[in-house]
This record gives C-alpha cells, sequence and structure tokens, in this order.
C-alpha cells in the first residue's frame, strides 16, 4: 500500500466516458432529494399553513388583515414549524456525523463501495415514498419531519460512497471538470424535474380552482405535494441505475483482521490522531469546510422557506425560482470546473465563499423590499454555492491515498455533518429570538464567514498527503 494519493494512480489512464457520465446521472437522480425533497417544495410544504394549528391560523389571519398583504414578518403561528424543521435537520446531522467515517472506512476494506451506495439510495427511495402519506395537517408535522431527517441520514451516507467513486471516474488533469459535471448535472436534473411537478401538479390551473397543474389535481391535504414526492423516488431510482451497472466496485483491501463496527471508531480516533502530525494541513482543511459546507446547505435548505415565509412567494413562485436558481447554479459550476483544473481549488472556494457572504449580507437587509430583492440576492447566492461545493470535493480528491476513498470521504462527511447542526441551530436561533424569518440569514452567514477564515491557513501550493496507516 502506497501513501500517493489514488488519484495519481490515474494519470494517464484513459476513463471511458460512459463512466463519467453514469457517475453524473446518480447527482441528476439525487436531485429528487436535494432540490425537490429539502430545499423547495416538500419542506416548504411542512412549514407552510397547512400544518399551522387551526385555532394559530385563524389569529394569522388576522394579522394579515391589520397588516396588509404586504406584512412579511413571519407570525408566531408558523414559527415553530421552521424551528421544528431546522432541529430535525439538526438531529439527523448528529446522527451522519456519527456513522459516516466508520461506514465510509468499512466499504473501502470489503470492496463494496457499490453496492452500499445501491443500498443506501434505495432508502432514500423508500422514505420518498412514505412523505406521500404525510397528509396536510398539524398531526401530521412530526412525522413529515422525522422522514426528512432519516431521508438525509441515508442521503449523506449515500454521498460518502458517491464522493469517494470520483477517483475512479477521473484523472489529476480532468478531476475538476468531472466533479463541476457531476454538481452540475445535479443542477440541471433538479430544473427538469421541478419543471414536471410545476406544470404537472403544482401551477394553478385557471380552469379548476382548487388543483394543481394540467393533471388538476386537486391540493386537499396537500395531495398534489405529496404526489411530487412519489414522482420523486422514481426519478431517483432511475437514474441511479447507471452508475451501479456501469462503473467497475473496487477491490477489496487485504487489512489482515476485521474488526468489529465499535472497534472501528477506536480506529478512526487513531487516524485522526496519524493526520494531525503526518498531514495537519489535511485536516486543517477538514475542519474548514465542516463550517462552509453546513452554511452551504443551510442556503439551500432555508432558501424556499425564506422565499415563501419572508418575502411572500406562492409555493409556484418558490418553484420558478428554484427552476431559475438551479439554471444558474449549474451553469456556473460548469465553468468553475475548468478555474478548479487551472488554478486549483482553493481560489475558487474563497471566491464563492465571498460572494455568498456578500449576497447573504444584501439579502438580509432587503427583506423588506419584496420578491424582487430575493430574486437578485437568491440568484447571486445561487451562483456561488454550487462552484464551491464542487472545488471542495476536488481539493480533497486530489490528497486522499488510493484505496482510502470511502474512508477520507467519510471522514470529510463526518467532519461536516460535526458542525452540521449550527446552520440548522442559528437559523432556528435568531428566528425564535427575534421573531421574525428574516434574521435567520444572519446565522447562515455567520456559519459560511467561520468556514472562510479557517479556510484562509489552508495551504493549497503543494499536494499534501494522508499517511499510510
Amino acid at each position: 500500500m502506497t501513501d500517493v494519493a489514488g488519484l495519481e494512480l490515474q494519470e494517464g489512464k484513459k476513463i471511458p466516458r460512459g463512466w463519467v457520465v453514469a457517475w453524473a446521472a446518480w447527482d441528476w437522480g439525487g436531485a429528487a432529494f436535494n432540490a425537490v425533497i429539502t430545499t423547495f417544495v416538500f419542506t416548504v410544504y411542512l412549514t407552510g399553513s397547512l400544518f399551522v394549528d387551526p385555532s394559530l391560523r385563524l389569529a394569522r389571519d388576522a394579522e394579515a388583515d391589520v397588516h396588509g398583504p404586504a406584512h412579511q414578518a413571519l407570525t408566531a403561528a408558523e414559527a415553530p414549524l421552521s424551528s421544528g424543521l431546522g432541529l430535525g435537520i439538526a438531529i439527523a446531522g448528529i446522527v451522519v456525523a456519527v456513522l459516516a467515517p466508520v461506514l465510509g472506512r468499512r466499504t473501502d476494506g470489503s470492496g463494496r463501495r457499490k453496492l452500499w451506495l445501491g443500498i443506501n439510495t434505495a432508502a432514500v427511495v423508500v422514505v420518498m415514498v412514505l412523505m406521500f402519506f404525510v397528509q396536510g395537517e398539524p398531526s401530521y408535522f412530526l412525522f413529515g419531519v422525522i422522514l426528512v431527517g432519516v431521508g438525509t441520514v441515508f442521503y449523506e451516507i449515500a454521498t460518502v460512497n458517491y464522493n469517494a467513486m470520483l477517483v475512479q471516474v477521473s484523472t489529476p488533469s480532468t478531476v475538476g471538470r468531472v466533479s463541476g459535471l457531476g454538481w452540475g448535472a445535479g443542477y440541471l436534473g433538479g430544473i427538469v424535474l421541478l419543471l414536471v411537478v410545476y406544470f404537472g401538479l403544482v401551477v394553478e390551473s385557471a380552469s379548476a380552482p382548487g388543483t394543481g397543474g394540467f393533471l388538476h389535481m386537486t391540493e386537499a391535504g396537500g395531495l398534489n405535494i405529496r404526489l411530487i414526492a412519489l414522482i420523486s423516488s422514481v426519478w431517483t431510482l432511475v437514474f441511479s441505475i447507471p452508475v451501479l451497472l456501469t462503473v467497475p466496485e473496487i477491490p477489496a483491501l487485504d487489512r489482515g483482521e476485521r474488526i468489529g463496527f465499535f472497534q472501528s471508531y477506536a480506529v478512526l480516533a487513531r487516524d485522526i490522531a496519524r493526520l494531525w502530525r503526518e498531514s495537519r494541513n489535511t485536516l486543517q482543511f477538514l475542519v474548514a469546510s465542516a463550517f462552509f459546507r453546513d452554511g452551504l446547505v443551510g442556503v439551500f435548505t432555508f432558501g424556499g422557506i425564506l422565499a415563501q415565509g419572508t418575502f411572500g412567494f406562492s409555493s409556484g413562485q418558490v418553484i420558478i425560482f428554484a427552476i431559475a436558481a438551479n439554471v444558474v447554479a449549474g451553469i456556473s459550476t460548469f465553468i468553475s470546473g475548468r478555474f478548479d483544473d487551472r488554478f486549483g481549488a482553493k481560489p475558487v472556494i474563497v471566491t464563492s465563499l465571498v460572494g455568498l457572504i456578500v449576497a447573504g449580507m444584501a439579502v438580509f437587509f432587503a427583506h423588506d423590499l419584496g420578491a424582487g430583492a430575493f430574486w437578485v440576492g437568491g440568484l447571486v447566492l445561487c451562483l456561488f454555492v454550487g462552484p464551491a461545493q464542487s472545488a471542495s470535493r476536488t481539493f480533497l480528491a486530489r490528497i486522499t491515498p488510493a484505496g482510502r476513498e470511502g474512508e477520507v470521504f467519510g471522514l470529510y462527511a463526518t467532519t461536516g455533518r460535526a458542525v452540521s447542526f449550527l446552520a440548522p441551530l442559528l437559523f432556528s436561533l435568531f428566528v425564535a429570538v427575534f421573531g421574525a424569518q428574516y434574521w435567520g440569514i444572519l446565522g447562515i452567514v455567520i456559519v459560511l464567514l467561520v468556514g472562510l477564515l479557517l479556510l484562509i491557513p489552508v495551504t493549497s501550493t503543494h499536494r499534501q498527503k494522508y499517511a499510510e496507516r
């Protein structure tokens, strides 16, 4: 076993284009959970008026009558929904932090990386099917939050194995473009699916009021939104199949005596200690990325909620914005991959984080300016999210040793999830303290700023080595 980065072993190889396309197709399919479930449709549905207690809903309507239709402050009736969802996502992040590195390491050793990608993806599909049963009533809110949390856990664990496969489908000279292709495919997949569900099930039918889309599906009890969850499950299932059939499984590693699941945590502790001694720069990057990636997740997780609760978007308008947001993010991510290969990942990440912080503060101060302000500020935010995500993945891929991709990306997920409660928690805390949803923006910006400050000392002038054990 050599301590060279696994990507270095790909030098000079010709990767079949079909492998790359099949790998990126998983991201295309994953857009169903990322864009539709956790960002622009299902979580917006969960924090909407259907889940407000009827007595509190009357108070909210009375407040709207007093303040007029332009009143944008989140009411006392709806604030607990956003806070509850944020808490559920935070708990899911803690579970991922505990499980990701051990599961990633074990899939490396067993040679079953692709198998576990398939198993965890299937679990996500099942969770989305169950979301169909979350009726638009207050008594179903907790069930909905639990499903979002469980789906998040399985999706993040699947992503550990998916990210580890990046080294199998790229070379040192193409890793930025391939990573950008995957992220871009995810955004574009989100666009296509959002268009399908918007025109099919969401846009209000002029000929049949109270129904959504050209399918004229009733909106009662959130049935049209629940059907979107079913469509999303099929979407994910179909587009996850190519990578499972096309990209070869990795060989199993001979690590001598097998260790138990709980013993793996002791090994993990030794791994981190060795990483601190022999590749401190890598550990510093993992810590910095933990913060800024949590902020990036927060931008998308709460983007749709802010659009509806603070800037007055309807459900249909949220989806239209989501389509535009994914177009902007997809294009910028495709382009950033070439900058990544030419100039390195760190300049791309730093530029993106600065842009995100500036745009986030602009949205915060423009909260009273209506939908137009969110359209401008929100799209600028989306311009920088994808490049930061993609470049972060390639930075790590360039320093990961051969055969340890699942382990290192598991650690990547763990360090990310170790603080993944911060953005949801700070969002919820600011909302609860100040009683207005737009204050949650500051919580997300703070997390991004901390990540940027921690990233600045990380060097990228030479390739760091993650030491062989």
